[in-house]
């Protein structure tokens, strides 16, 4: 079974890193660079402040930051250095079938983007939701992040799909944490019912 779906990750890498060409490399190398991501984040950022004060704001980026933090510091510690799987623009079996347009001769299991794009996104969709139309858009933000992974020679995936799950699951705990000090320094907000009905 394991060896099916490192199979079916592979066959599926190969097909969606061959609709790469040149003209398009710089493209997805600028979105693969987290800082060019800056003016989004100062849009979501200007949303907190604007619908929950600088005080309860503060405390929302805080959040976000030690949740970033722990995410980025778990894909690195306890996946990569312990599943070692190899990038597959680094891994001598797919020389001549992919497109390798970055390499790294760090690991690839799992995505530390998509955890990170998407921790942060899920966390702030759980605050901003019942706030702001169309919030859910901002979903696109860790999809587009994480094909120029696949594009670039990367990631695998399964690389981001584990990176996804793994994001989900800390944005939840840490919006836990999260509705504990709102509710002690932020009482008679409305209750994040995502949060308070989840069960881990």
């Amino acid at each position: 079974m394991l060896e099916f779906l490192l199979n079916l990750d592979r066959d599926v890498f190969i097909f969606l890193n061959s609709f790469g060409n040149e003209t398009w490399d710089p493209f997805w190398l600028w979105i693969t660079k987290q800082i060019n991501w800056i003016p989004i984040f100062l849009i979501f950022f200007y949303l907190i402040f604007k619908h929950y004060g600088w005080r309860h704001a503060l405390l929302i980026i805080l959040m976000i930051s030690l949740l970033i933090l722990i995410t980025d510091q778990t894909t690195n510690h306890l996946f990569k250095y312990r599943f070692v799987r190899l990038r597959p623009g680094s891994d001598p079996a797919l020389d001549g079938l992919i497109r390798a347009v970055h390499t790294s001769k760090t690991f690839s299991f799992i995505s530390g983007h998509a955890s990170n794009s998407m921790a942060a996104c899920f966390f702030l969709y759980t605050v901003l939701k019942t706030r702001v139309k169309y919030i859910e858009l901002m979903f696109l933000w860790p999809l587009v992040f994480a094909y120029s992974r696949i594009y670039l020679g990367l990631h695998y995936p399964g690389d981001i799909l584990a990176g996804y799950i793994w994001g989900i699951v800390m944005a939840l705990l840490v919006l836990k944490l999260y509705v504990v000090l709102r509710d002690k320094y932020f009482p008679n907000r409305e209750p994040i019912e995502v949060v308070e009905d989840a069960e881990l």
